[in-house]
C-alpha cells in the first residue's frame, strides 16, 4: 500500500499505457501520419509549424535498435507521450486537491473519513490508520480516477494509436500546467519565486516548439500570475525576467529550421532558409485562411463540440458535470483558471474552419479532466455521508470508466489499421519503372509514400507529384532535389510562377488570373516534357475534378486510359494492358470518411477498368475486374453491363 500511495500517479499513466497497447496502429494511418514518421526518421522539416522538437525527439527515438519497424517504433512513442501526460495530469490533480482546496472542505472529508472509521471496521487498512492517510487515499483515488477518465476519452486516446504532434503536445501542456501551479503555490520568497516561474517559462517555450495552439494556456496563466503576484514593477520585472529565460530556448530550438533547410534534406516543406519562409512557416501562414473565417463556420464547429462531448466521456460526463459545481464551491480559484482554460481553447478553436478539428479541443478536454477529479472525489464523499461501504463508490467509478472504455474502444483501435500501407504499396507496386503519379490524395496515399519510399526505401524510382503543393514556391525546390530531371523542360514557365506568387505568399496584391494560367501551363507542362521518358501516371480525383472541369488539359494527341488504381496517360487509341487486381487491401473492421473516400476511389477505378476491357470485347479480364469489385466493395451498383456479364 505504501508503494501504491507513493507512485499512484505512474501506477495510472502505466494502466494507461496498457489499455493504449490493445489499440495502438501497427503501420502509417490516415492524413499526415507517413510525412511527419519521415521527418523524424530523416531530420527533415515537417509541414507548418515546423515542430522541430518533436522531430528532434522523434529522430532520437528511431534511432534506439527495438525489433520494430520504423512506424510502428514511432506510433509506440506517441503512446510513451501520451501515458506519460496521463501520469503528470494525475500528479497534478493530486497537488490541486492537497493545496488548492477551502479548508472547509478537507474538513468535511476528514471528519467522514473519521467517522466512517468509527462506525465500520470496513475501511481501508494503511501502515497507522490516521486520519490523514486515509484522506490521502481519497484524493489519490480521485486523481487516478480523473486521469482515467481523462485517459480514456476519445480525442486524447486517439493520439496514443499513432505518430501525430499532438502526443507530445499533450505531455508538454499537462509538465507546463504541473509547474505553473508549483509556482503559483510555492512561491513564498523571491528565491522560490524565480526558481518555480523559471521552470514554468523553460516549459512553456518547450511548448510553443512543439506546437503554437500552446498560447491557448496563456490567459489562464495571465490570471494565477496576476492574482499571485499583482499587477506592479515587481511582476513585470520577473515576467522580463522569464521572457530572457523563454525566447532564447525558442529561438535555439527553432534554429533547427534554417539550419536543417540550408541542407536541402529530402522533406523540406516550406524551405525555410530565410527570414521571411522562417516566419511564414512558423506561423502557419498558409493556414490562417481558416482562421476566423465566418460566424457561420464558428457556430458549425461549436454544435459539433458540443454534440461531441458525450461522446468524448460517455456518461463520465456526469462526473466531470458534477466536479465543476464542488470545485466551484471548494477550490474558487482553480475554478476560474480552469474555466479560463476551457473558455479560451473552444473559442479558439471553433473559428478554425476544418474538419479535423478535434484536436484542437485536447486543452479544454484536459479541463473537463481537471473537473472530473472533483466529480470522483465527490462520489467517495456522498458515500462516506451516506455511511456507504467503500466497495460502493469505488465500484461506481470502475462502471463509469468501464462504459467509457467500451463505448471509444471501437472509434479509436487503429491495430488491424494497414489500409494505408496495403494502397500505397500496391498503388506504387502496379507501376512500371520510374513512374510519374500525379495526385492530391494527400489524406490516402501521398503522405504515407513519403515514409515508404524515404525511409524503407519502398519503391523510390516513383515520382509523385502532389498537385496541390505545386501551388507553392518552396515545392519546387524539394521536387528538384528528389528527382533533378522531372523540371527540366520548363523551368521558364516555373520561375513566372514562382516570381508571380511571392506577393500571393506575402499577402500582398496579386494577379489571380496570371497564377492560374501559369499554372495550368505547369501542369500540362509536367506531362509534356516527361512522357517521352516516364510513364505518367494521374489519379482519378484529378480527372474527375479539375479536367472535368477544363483547368487541367493533357498535350494534344493523349488520352486516359484506366490503369488500376490510376488513370494512365496515352498516346493511341489502341487497347493499353494493366495489371489484374490481384491485390490485398486489409481494410479492417473500422470505418470512417478517409475510408468511405478510399473505397470509393478504388472501386471507380476498378469498375472504370472493368468497362474499358468490355469496349475491346476482352470479357475474361473484365469479369476478374468485376468480380474483385463485388468481392471488395460489395454495396458498389454495377453498371448493367457488368452486372449482366457476372451474372452470365
Amino acid at each position: 500500500m505504501r508503494y501504491i500511495i507513493k507512485y499512484f500517479y505512474i501506477i495510472t499513466g502505466f494502466t494507461a499505457s496498457f489499455i493504449y497497447l490493445f489499440t495502438i496502429a501497427p503501420s502509417v494511418v490516415q492524413i499526415d501520419s507517413g510525412e511527419l514518421a519521415a521527418v523524424q526518421c530523416t531530420l527533415g522539416i515537417a509541414h507548418p509549424t515546423g515542430y522541430p522538437l518533436y522531430t528532434i525527439l522523434g529522430y532520437i527515438f528511431s534511432l534506439i535498435p527495438l525489433p520494430f519497424s520504423r512506424i510502428f517504433q514511432l506510433n509506440l512513442l506517441a503512446l510513451i507521450y501520451c501515458s506519460a501526460a496521463i501520469s503528470v495530469f494525475t500528479l497534478t490533480a493530486k497537488l490541486i486537491l492537497d493545496n488548492l482546496t477551502s479548508f472547509q472542505f478537507e474538513k468535511i472529508l476528514k471528519s467522514k473519513t473519521k467517522k466512517k472509521k468509527k462506525n465500520s471496521d470496513k475501511v481501508i487498512q494503511v501502515s497507522n490508520g490516521s486520519i490523514l492517510e486515509f484522506s490521502e487515499i481519497y484524493k489519490i483515488i480521485a486523481s487516478a480516477g480523473g486521469g482515467l477518465v481523462l485517459a480514456l476519452s476519445k480525442t486524447f486516446w486517439f493520439q496514443s494509436t499513432s505518430v501525430e504532434v499532438y502526443s507530445l503536445h499533450l505531455l508538454l501542456i499537462s509538465l507546463i500546467i504541473l509547474f505553473l501551479l508549483n509556482a503559483f503555490l510555492f512561491a513564498d520568497n523571491d528565491k522560490s519565486i524565480a526558481k518555480h516561474w523559471i521552470i514554468f517559462a523553460v516549459f512553456l517555450a518547450f511548448g510553443f516548439t512543439n506546437h503554437m495552439t500552446t498560447f491557448l494556456i496563456i490567459p489562464g496563466v495571465a490570471y494565477l500570475y496576476f492574482s499571485t503576484n499583482g499587477f506592479n514593477r515587481n511582476s513585470i520585472k520577473q515576467i522580463i525576467f522569464m521572457l530572457l529565460i523563454f525566447v532564447p530556448i525558442l529561438i535555439l530550438i527553432y534554429s533547427y529550421l534554417p539550419i536543417r533547410a540550408a541542407q536541402n534534406p529530402a522533406m523540406n516543406w516550406g524551405n525555410p532558409i530565410d527570414w521571411e519562409r522562417i516566419i511564414r512557416h512558423i506561423s502557419g501562414q498558409q493556414y490562417q485562411v481558416w482562421l476566423f473565417s465566418s460566424t457561420e463556420a464558428a457556430s458549425k464547429q461549436f454544435s459539433y463540440f458540443m454534440s461531441n462531448l458525450s461522446g468524448e466521456f460517455s456518461f463520465s460526463l456526469l462526473i466531470v458535470l458534477a466536479g465543476m459545481l464542488v470545485s466551484f464551491i471548494y477550490a474558487r480559484k482553480f475554478f476560474i483558471f480552469n474555466l479560463i482554460v476551457f473558455l479560451s481553447t473552444v473559442l479558439y478553436s471553433i473559428n478554425y474552419d476544418i474538419n479535423d478539428i478535434d484536436s484542437y479541443f485536447l486543452l479544454a478536454y484536459i479541463s473537463l479532466g481537471f473537473f472530473s477529479v472533483f466529480g470522483v472525489l465527490q462520489i467517495l464523499t456522498f458515500a462516506l455521508n451516506k455511511k456507504l461501504n467503500f466497495v460502493f463508490p469505488f465500484s461506481v467509478l470502475i462502471i463509469f470508466l468501464a462504459i467509457q472504455f467500451y463505448t471509444n474502444y471501437e472509434k479509436v483501435n487503429e491495430r488491424d489499421n494497414y489500409i494505408y500501407e496495403d494502397y500505397t504499396k500496391n498503388l506504387l507496386n502496379t507501376l512500371p519503372e520510374n513512374s510519374i503519379v500525379f495526385s492530391y490524395q494527400w489524406d490516402y496515399f501521398i503522405s504515407a509514400s513519403y515514409y515508404f519510399q524515404l525511409v524503407e526505401n519502398f519503391r523510390k524510382d516513383i515520382t509523385v507529384i502532389d498537385k496541390e503543393l505545386l501551388r507553392r514556391s518552396w515545392y519546387y525546390n524539394q521536387l528538384n532535389s528528389i528527382h533533378p530531371s522531372l523540371l527540366t523542360g520548363i523551368q521558364p514557365e516555373i520561375y513566372q510562377f514562382v516570381n508571380a506568387l511571392k506577393p500571393f505568399e506575402r499577402q500582398e496584391q496579386y494577379n489571380a488570373n496570371l497564377l492560374e494560367n501559369l499554372f495550368r501551363r505547369i501542369m500540362t507542362g509536367l506531362v509534356a516534357t516527361n512522357i517521352d521518358k516516364h510513364e505518367y501516371f494521374i489519379a482519378p480525383e484529378v480527372v474527375d475534378g479539375e479536367m472535368k472541369r477544363g483547368e487541367f488539359q493533357l498535350p494534344k494527341g493523349y488520352t486516359l486510359v484506366p490503369h488500376l488504381f490510376l488513370f494512365r496517360v496515352v498516346n493511341t487509341n489502341d487497347y493499353v494492358e494493366a495489371p489484374l487486381p490481384d491485390f490485398n487491401l486489409r481494410f479492417g473492421k473500422k470505418s470512417d470518411q478517409y475510408i468511405t473516400s478510399l473505397k470509393g476511389f478504388i472501386a471507380s477505378m476498378l469498375v472504370r477498368r472493368a468497362l474499358y476491357e468490355l469496349q475491346f470485347n476482352k470479357m475474361d479480364r473484365a469479369k476478374i475486374y468485376t468480380k474483385k469489385v463485388t468481392a471488395e466493395f460489395p454495396d458498389v451498383t454495377l453498371p448493367p453491363a457488368l452486372a449482366n456479364l457476372i451474372l452470365n
